[in-house]
């Protein structure tokens, strides 16, 4: 299962990139960019695009985690399985 995560703001430090130049470069304001970057706002998938695009690096590196819910994975491939045969 993919879960959101962010991390936007330490990466654009790493790169020395402000707030102020990654928002004029993706087309938003600084204040949306400092509402992503704090988890307040999740941007929508253009916009998502555009910061990996601007900062080189894939869109699941700067947001997303892939985690692994054994316990979920079972029950959900049994009942998938239940449902098929009834």
């Amino acid at each position: 299962m993919a879960t959101m995560r962010n991390r936007l703001k330490q990466i654009r430090n790493q790169k020395g990139i402000t707030q102020e130049e990654l928002a004029k470069a993706v087309g938003i304001t600084r204040p949306y960019l400092s509402d992503i970057e704090r988890g307040v706002k999740t941007p929508g998938g253009d916009i998502i695009i555009r910061i990996a695009n601007y900062l080189k690096l894939p869109v699941e590196e700067i947001f997303f985690t892939i985690t692994v819910n054994h316990g979920e994975q079972i029950r959900t491939a049994y009942t998938e399985k239940t449902e098929k045969t009834a």
